[in-house]
């Protein structure tokens, strides 16, 4: 398994701030990974110290082998797209291709040209005069013409209505399929992403909580629903628990066979997954005190 995206006690501060703070996840090769979290949570700033545009405060990150800081050939294997899209308003289409081409070694002309010819969109229109959703495309076509190894994409559906937000994404998989590219989808959005991600990250106040494979963490989380027990054979941890003594409703880590007959064991939806851990506070922040003591 070739690692393409990962990081160790990856830690930013701004200020007295932690945005991120003592992250450990590995990203394998070919996968599509769902980036999740709520707003504040670190994501831009994990895409910003991916792409190298900052550095982090402590901890290592490693983007294709390499420390992006340290190397800035590295831009030119990893594409990025920031959040709304960012194009030059004035710019038409066939200009804003020029500019992609100014600025990447790599760049593959006809490859994005295709993309942006297959979807009907105009080489002489201005970008102030398209649509969200074709603005949308035409920053993918930018960000996967340099035929990247690793695509970083910073919510670009948020701002996009359904047809355009399928739309980009038949496109992104298009370019998937065809050039076997890494992937970390930042989104709110886990409809789509399950449509497409077989990788889950998710964030919150910093810590990222779970970093593994989709289909792995749909097994070995479940919901289960029955009397509150204080403590139950075969779960590890309670992430998420709702009702009454009498009857809840938790979704579990197991560790095991869950034997009580008192208790339903059911599996779970993606998005209850993400729900639970998005809902649930994380294990107490490390204080400065405790870094230097550990």
């Amino acid at each position: 398994m070739t690692v393409v995206f990962e990081a160790s006690g990856l830690s930013k501060r701004y200020g007295k701030t932690w945005a991120l703070e003592d992250c450990e996840f590995e990203l394998p090769q070919g996968r599509v990974c769902a980036l999740v979290g709520p707003n504040g949570a670190g994501k831009t700033t994990l895409l910003h110290i991916a792409t190298g545009l900052l550095g982090p405060t402590s901890g290592t990150v490693r983007v294709l082998g390499d420390a992006p800081a340290q190397n800035p050939d590295l831009l030119s294997r990893v594409g990025f797209l920031a959040q709304d899209a960012p194009l030059y308003r004035t710019f038409t289409v066939e200009e804003m291709l020029a500019f992609g081409a100014h600025l990447n070694t790599r760049w593959d002309a006809a490859f994005a040209r295709s993309r942006l010819d297959r979807l009907s969109i105009p080489m002489d229109r201005k970008i102030s005069d398209l649509s969200g959703g074709q603005r949308a495309q035409v920053a993918l076509a930018i960000a996967t013409g340099k035929r990247p190894e690793l695509l970083l994409l910073d919510e670009p559906l948020a701002s996009l209505d359904p047809l355009a937000r399928r739309e980009f994404m038949q496109g992104l998989m298009e370019t998937v399929a065809e050039e076997g590219t890494t992937v970390v989808l930042s989104s709110h959005l886990v409809a789509d992403l399950e449509r497409v991600c077989d990788h889950l990250m998710i964030l919150t106040h910093g810590r990222m909580r779970i970093a593994a494979d989709i289909e792995s963490l749909l097994k070995e989380h479940k919901v289960i629903v029955g009397p509150r027990r204080s403590r139950i054979t075969g779960v590890a941890e309670v992430i998420e628990e709702r009702g009454s003594d009498r009857q809840t409703l938790s979704v579990a880590r197991l560790d095991g066979a869950v034997l009580d007959p008192s208790l339903d064991v059911r599996d779970v939806e993606l998005e209850d997954l993400v729900l639970a851990y998005l809902g649930s506070p994380p294990a107490p922040r490390l204080t400065d005190a405790t870094r230097v003591a550990g």
